[in-house]
């Protein structure tokens, strides 16, 4: 077992990565049916909590079903960030991760996320103050370094390590990539098999198969992937990747009746949450992904991406099934 703090995950663990707009109360719990061992909320605004915003207070609420689940934090002042950390730690979540990340241009322009990058001894403050001020975990989530000339994220894990944290989790591209390009986990593998690094370390970036997921582990040794963009319109990427590393059998992709009962599922949990219209709104994202390569689709995803009607929505799924299904059409045959 691996272990962060008091949390116990299993060897070779898969998270869900925090993710903006994306990893709400819905998707979470849609991730950890298909088996997610670890989660993360939405990344908060330290600023927003300690104002008491509604949209950042919202975002503080995790379930004792996600468990074990972190509430991630960003910002760029130690007072702010000390004091959404004991808002969060009210919360009971299992650990408190800080994203120095994100590179999103309004958020490291001011020197929070992936801007942090940029003033190394700002970040090791900020942690040094959450890790004393509160009595959960905390990990931090970073990149290799602000750009090319800049990797600085062997040194920076030892610093970082030195502070206290629990866990590191580190995504292969600098904070000026933001996401494009490939990401690099030669720099991740350097960190999580230097001799003087001790704590897990999770990588991140561009794992969007089981056979990507395997890769990472055996060839960089992590304790964890993490697992974001390629978990949106396609959840059992966990399942499929924990039976991949257990057996090294592929499963064959969800069937039409499968994805169109879990994108029921996702819609009755997203309205529950957000209500309508707003959480019927915000379906329409995982609506596309979900049904990905269906052929002669364009007709029903405009309706679906439209249409604010739940009972409309659920009869244009129900019609999915039931055309792709009678007619064998997907999944796409090889």
């Amino acid at each position: 077992m691996i272990k962060i703090g008091n949390t116990e995950l299993p060897e070779r663990f898969l998270a869900l990565a925090p993710m903006e707009d994306m990893t709400d109360p819905s998707f979470r719990f849609i991730c950890k049916q298909y088996g997610a061992d670890m989660l993360y909320t939405e990344f908060i605004s330290s600023d927003g909590l300690i104002r008491k915003g509604t949209k950042s207070l919202r975002k503080l609420l995790v379930c004792d079903d996600e468990r074990p689940i972190g509430i991630q934090l960003y910002g760029h002042l130690p007072e702010a960030m000390v004091e959404a950390a004991r808002m969060a730690e009210a919360s009971k979540p299992d650990l408190v991760d800080l994203n120095f990340g994100c590179p999103v241009k309004k958020i490291s322009r001011r020197g929070a996320g992936a801007g942090m990058l940029r003033n190394i001894p700002m970040m090791i403050e900020i942690t040094k103050a959450v890790v004393r001020a509160i009595n959960l975990p905390v990990t931090v989530k970073t990149r290799l370094g602000w750009d090319e000339s800049s990797k600085v994220i062997v040194d920076l894990a030892l610093h970082l390590q030195d502070t206290g944290i629990a866990a590191l989790t580190i995504h292969g591209r600098t904070g000026t990539q933001l996401y494009r390009g490939n990401a690099d986990w030669t720099l991740i593998g350097e960190v999580k098999n230097h001799p003087h690094i001790h704590i897990p370390v999770i990588g991140n970036g561009d794992v969007d198969t089981p056979v990507k997921a395997r890769n990472m582990f055996d060839t960089y040794h992590v304790d964890g992937v993490m697992i974001g963009r390629a978990a949106i319109g396609m959840p059992w990427i966990f399942r499929d990747t924990r039976h991949y590393l257990q057996t090294g059998e592929l499963l064959p992709p969800p069937d039409i009746h499968e994805r169109v009962a879990l994108a029921r599922l996702h819609l009755e949990k997203s309205v529950a949450w957000k209500g309508e219209p707003r959480g019927i709104f915000e379906m329409r994202r995982h609506f596309i992904n979900y049904f990905k390569g269906l052929p002669d689709f364009r007709e029903t995803k405009q309706k679906l991406v439209t249409t604010l009607e739940i009972n409309e929505i659920i009869d244009l799924l129900e019609g999915i099934r039931d055309r792709y299904s009678m007619n064998n059409e997907y999944p796409p045959k090889c």
